[in-house]
């Protein structure tokens, strides 16, 4: 089946029962769908009885719901990790790969997760660089570790996300600056007087800021000698942290082409090098509370949550960014705001967005099973599909939208879905076992479970021709241990499910 497209008129033609009978049903799945990466039936059982609008408050209240899900990693009931001589996702980032999915997985605080990946896309930095400039595990540490884990109480990179998920993005933005991953990837460690680094500066304005188009190659002269000095200390040779070293600092006055005060100032005066780390922190200001900042971060978060197809309501960016700047670069009442808004909510927003792997992957193991499945048997077809957690491909992140549908790439989608459907085949059976006495009644069942975009009556009939093909279907063990996996196959490797 061919992948289709979100922006394309879609069929009215329906299943024999409409999907989302129970009131909110669809809502709710659209939803977490959105603001998580799907949904087993009994997590929309328990977001139907808090309603809409209190599947929001729970969504982006997080801080109410448990945060123990890394307790349960290898415990019976959950997705299993595969981890030969013990799981250390603090030094092995083919464990911290695992750990991550898993929270994708089961967290209970889903949209948590779902702004750590979207912060890790926002600031993307790669494992390999990392691990280059230290060794394997170091790269590791600095990208994913715990400080509950680390000898040292070292917070890696995606714990920092995870930490200011939906909290104030100028002082992620300082955190950014200071974090180890990230002085490595932009070459902060090396910013000194006498070479200023202009890397970090650059990407602070034109990817994680105001944008192209807001600021004169001066200004990212002038913004690298504001960091000189932000480096690295290996205190007791133990690990890298975070250091203001003041002698390498250039004291000196730094001049832009926008504001860097509330008074309309553009000139960061000259400062001893004792007080000079605060040039940085008045940069990071004034780049935060930008005019082009908050409309920026707006249309993303726009594309991220709501639609990648449609033109950008305005009314809603423009919301978005007063809340921004209303709320002095707090994000939860941003995303508050978006999820709870009319072009959210709108029928026409359903599946008007490409899924990104890890979103369909994470999504395929919530509805179609887990049972004896590893999140470690996600990582190669991962990488197959384009993304590999903890590896942007570059500064500028992945190639989001219909970019990560090369041919390749789909192929890899469609072998994955056989793989987890052919996995889950006993697990369906049980599930589904007394509820399917025809072939039409299967594939209602699957397509109620599995929530693709509606398919067209042509492709519907497909389905049920496939189920009742070669046999006189009873809904037996038997035939439903082959028919309900290869539907399973079918719907999760169609163009229909590669669309949120």
């Amino acid at each position: 089946m061919e992948l289709m497209t979100p922006a394309q008129d879609r069929p009215p033609q329906r299943t024999p029962r409409e999907r989302g009978t129970r009131r909110g049903e669809q809502s709710v799945e659209h939803l977490l769908r959105r603001a998580g990466f799907g949904a087993s039936q009994e997590e929309v059982d328990f977001y139907l009885e808090l309603g809409f609008s209190g599947s929001v408050r729970r969504l982006v209240d997080y801080e109410d719901a448990p945060d123990d899900v890394d307790s349960l990693i290898g415990t019976p009931g959950y997705v299993a990790v595969t981890a030969v001589g013990g799981f250390a996702p603090a030094t092995t980032i083919a464990h911290a790969r695992q750990r991550w999915l898993f929270r994708m997985v089961h967290s209970q605080r889903p949209l948590q997760e779902k702004m750590t990946l979207f912060w890790h896309n926002h600031f993307a930095t790669a494992y390999t660089k990392i691990a280059g400039a230290f060794n394997a595990a170091e790269g590791s540490r600095y990208m994913a570790a715990k400080p509950s884990e680390d000898p040292n109480g070292v917070k890696g990179q995606i714990e920092v996300f995870r930490d200011f998920a939906l909290g104030n993005f100028r002082d992620l933005l300082v955190a950014m600056a200071k974090d180890v991953a990230m002085l490595v990837w932009l070459d902060g460690r090396t910013n000194v007087r006498n070479r200023p680094q202009e890397n970090f500066a650059r990407e602070l304005m034109e990817l994680f800021t105001m944008g192209v188009g807001t600021f004169e190659e001066s200004d990212v002269y002038a913004a690298a000698r504001v960091f000189t000095g932000w480096n690295l200390a290996r205190p007791g040779n133990a690990y890298y942290t975070f250091s203001y070293v003041a002698n390498q600092h250039d004291t000196t006055a730094k001049e832009f082409t926008f504001p860097i005060y509330a008074d309309g100032g553009r000139t960061i005066a000259a400062r001893s090098a004792d007080a000079g780390m605060q040039d940085g922190l008045d940069l990071i200001n004034a780049v935060a509370r930008h005019p082009a900042t908050g409309p920026r971060l707006a249309l993303k978060l726009y594309r991220y949550f709501v639609s990648e197809v449609d033109s950008p309501d305005e009314r809603l960016i423009n919301d978005l960014s007063r809340l921004y700047y209303e709320n002095n670069f707090e994000m939860k009442p941003v995303i508050r705001h978006l999820l709870l808004s009319s072009q959210f909510t709108a029928p026409a927003a359903r599946y008007a967005r490409y899924s990104w792997p890890v979103e369909f992957v994470t999504r395929a193991i919530k509805e179609v099973g887990w049972a004896g499945f590893s999140v470690n048997d996600t990582l190669t077809p991962l990488a197959n599909m384009g993304q590999q957690l903890f590896e942007p491909p570059d500064v500028n992140g992945w190639d989001l939208g219909a970019g990560w549908f090369s041919s390749g790439a789909m192929v890899a989608r469609m072998n994955f879905a056989a793989t987890l459907a052919t996995n889950q085949r006993f697990n369906l059976r049980e599930r589904l076992r007394g509820q399917a006495r025809t072939p039409e009644a299967l594939v209602t069942l699957i397509n109620d479970r599995l929530t693709p975009s509606p398919f067209t009556s042509d492709q519907h009939r497909a389905l049920v021709d496939y189920a009742g093909a070669g046999l006189t279907f009873t809904g037996s063990d038997a035939q439903l241990v082959t028919k309900a996996s290869g539907l399973a196959h079918l719907v999760v490797g169609s163009g229909a499910y590669q669309i949120v």
